[in-house]
């Protein structure tokens, strides 16, 4: 069974930085693409960062030139670096990962709350 844990987030204030973190487990094999979401209460989830394969990226516009998004050399992990915060960017982040491209299975981490204040 495949289980994406998060971490790394927390409270900042506007203009700081935080790095989120997610690794996967239970599959041995590399999965197609991983990314980022968001999602603040009421409102849909949201795409912040995709990676697809070890370097092909996309961001949301809000996000760009902010974020960085990786997958570090270990097998099924994905980083984002996320830099300049504001309070907009207040969310639950969520690891998304898509094993095949072909099929239409995909897994969610459980969220990791990233808090953006004076």
């Amino acid at each position: 069974q495949v289980q994406l844990v998060e971490s790394g987030g927390g409270w900042v204030q506007p203009g700081e930085s935080l790095r989120l973190s997610c690794a996967a487990s239970g599959s041995t094999f590399s999965f197609y693409a991983m990314g980022w979401y968001r999602q603040v209460p009421g409102k849909q989830r949201e795409l912040v960062a995709t990676i697809t394969g070890p370097s092909s990226t996309n961001y949301a516009d809000s996000v760009k030139g902010r974020f960085i998004v990786s997958r570090p050399s270990a097998v099924n992990t994905v980083a984002l670096i996320m830099n300049d915060l504001q309070p907009e960017d207040t969310a639950a982040y969520f690891c998304n990962a898509i094993p095949n491209p072909f099929e239409d299975t995909q897994y969610w981490g459980q969220g990791t709350q990233v808090t953006v204040s004076s």
